[in-house]
């Protein structure tokens, strides 16, 4: 099995990266796509072993964070790799634009209430990235408040971190290209019409604004307590194995164990 955390896609702390430097249909790590099948499958299971232990051993959590382009397989990846993990030691929130009380308190109140609890796994499919992201591209705010949001974000992943909280965070890299032809799958598939909208064509208008914001995010905020990866994504299959690979990777890291039993099994005898 590759490992994840030694490769050129694993983001080192304090680097200036360039996303054109990274080819989004790269599948360099894994080019046989009839094997992706059974090494998906594989680590399915082991990440079911590893969730088992982990979720019985009940010390630490483990977060998920999924970035991306509309289109880049956000809600694919928890389909196709999270299926590998109970349904009980688990959850997965979307977020989306603040209302009403999440306007109310500062703009990382609402993901530390999602944060997963000991002995589970959390997904968020976006994060409190959007509020460097979207909120820096659209000028929602001033530019001097998301400047700042990029220390405030890494001081709240290394406070959790030191809670016990493991983090994981995916960037799906995808070209302008595919991009346009997932969009278009959604005008002409009509299972997929539901899933096009036009705020998703006027956000493509401004691409290289968002390819600059994701940048400055992934150099400023990729530190040894949460690191990102950058996942080639026009690929689904291998999009899927990338990250199903990368969270066995850190499972096995962590050795979970299943606790020692509370009273003496020799001695207990059922009638």
């Amino acid at each position: 099995m590759t490992n994840i955390n030694k490769t050129r896609f694993l983001v080192r702390p304090d680097k200036k990266i360039r996303l054109s430097d990274y080819n989004p249909a790269d599948t360099s790590l894994m080019p046989d796509k009839d094997k992706v099948k059974n090494e998906i499958q594989k680590d399915l299971e082991t990440m079911a072993d590893l969730q088992d232990r982990f979720y019985a051993e009940h010390e630490r959590a483990l977060l998920i964070v999924l970035q991306g382009m509309d289109t880049s397989g956000k809600d694919g990846t928890i389909k196709h790799v999270m299926k590998g993990v109970n349904p009980l030691g688990s959850s997965a929130f979307s977020f989306k634009a603040p209302t009403g009380e999440e306007l109310d308190h500062d703009f990382l109140w609402r993901f530390e209430r999602a944060m997963p609890r000991r002995g589970h796994i959390g997904v968020f499919n976006r994060s409190h990235y959007e509020d460097v992201l979207i909120v820096r591209v659209h000028q929602l705010v001033p530019e001097k408040v998301w400047k700042a949001r990029y220390d405030q974000i890494n001081r709240f992943e290394q406070l959790a971190a030191e809670l016990g909280t493991v983090i994981l965070k995916f960037f799906l890299h995808i070209s302008k290209e595919e991009h346009q032809r997932r969009l278009e799958a959604r005008l002409i598939n009509p299972r997929k019409n539901w899933k096009f909208s036009l705020a998703d064509v006027q956000e493509r208008a401004l691409w290289d604004d968002y390819q600059k914001a994701y940048e400055d995010a992934l150099s400023k905020c990729s530190t040894k307590a949460a690191p990102w990866y950058i996942v080639p994504a026009d690929h689904k299959w291998f999009r899927d194995w990338m990250v199903a690979t990368a969270i066995v990777d850190t499972l096995k890291s962590l050795k979970p164990k299943y606790p020692a039993p509370r009273t003496d099994l020799a001695q207990v005898r059922i009638k």
